[in-house]
């Protein structure tokens, strides 16, 4: 009869070690889902100059605070859901100042200008963007005559953009011997970039352009190399994806295995 309570003893005190250490390793993953998304390559390159509060509860993130562009908003979303450990996100942040959205114009420069920042390929140069009743204005100096090209395909594809004049000017950048370029350094950066903000960024480049805006896509991110799943309309379609995404900083190789469905068949 003596053994019973010494039992019943042992079973709480087992049961309470158990408890304690359950709630130190939801202590652990909290505070390292916090501190992963404050130091991740979105929050430390595109969000640096917004206040944003990452708050871990159980795997349950909230975010408040405030941020300058309603797409760095969507891109604080992205990175922290793609942290390991995270179960809910409640994206409660504000978008401070003048509310873009009421104004198209300044709506459409801002996703513009943002969408053109995530490629490696512009990364040499700054690009101002104007917009006016759809029409983009781009200014700046592109490296090569390509990278200008380049800078006029993108942004025609964004979703918003009718027409797009490019008034940069082509001015090689001069460099000296042993000195690397913006880009060089940018891919250098790009080489430690966490996956959760490869992800981020190749959502959101999916999501601006009007050519893959449509496209049922899941994306996944692995030591720089991006796997896409989902549905295209068609080849086109998937061979798009695949070069925006390409392009994006970080991104190392792409493996798009998403399946051609094709329209949808009309009712007889």
């Amino acid at each position: 009869m003596k053994k019973i309570p010494y039992r019943l003893a042992l079973l709480t005190t087992v049961a309470s070690l158990f408890f304690v250490n359950a709630n130190l390793f939801a202590s652990e993953t909290d505070d390292r889902i916090e501190s992963s998304a404050k130091q991740s390559y979105v929050f430390k390159n595109y969000l640096k100059g917004d206040t944003i509060n990452v708050i871990s509860k159980d795997g349950a993130v909230t975010l408040t605070g405030t941020v300058s562009e309603d797409s760095h908003k969507l891109l604080a979303a992205e990175t922290v859901v793609g942290q390991p450990g995270v179960k809910t996100l409640d994206n409660q942040l504000q978008v401070q100042g003048e509310i873009l959205s009421l104004n198209a114009d300044a709506w459409l420069s801002v996703k513009v200008k943002s969408t053109l920042m995530f490629y490696r390929s512009l990364s040499d140069t700054e690009i101002s963007v104007l917009a006016k009743e759809g029409t983009v204005t781009l200014r700046g100096e592109a490296t090569s005559t390509a990278q200008k090209d380049l800078a006029t395909e993108y942004a025609k594809d964004i979703d918003g953009v009718s027409e797009v004049k490019n008034e940069m000017t082509v001015a090689p950048a001069a460099k000296k011997p042993g000195e690397k370029t913006m880009g060089e350094r940018v891919e250098a950066l790009s080489e430690s970039m966490d996956d959760a903000s490869i992800t981020a960024l190749v959502k959101a480049t999916l999501l601006y352009h009007r050519s893959t805006s449509a496209l049922t896509t899941a994306v996944e991110t692995k030591e720089g190399m991006v796997t896409l799943n989902g549905k295209a309309g068609n080849v086109a379609e998937k061979d798009l994806a695949t070069k925006y995404v390409s392009d994006v900083h970080g991104v190392k190789a792409v493996v798009n295995r998403m399946i051609i469905a094709g329209p949808k068949p009309k009712n007889i």
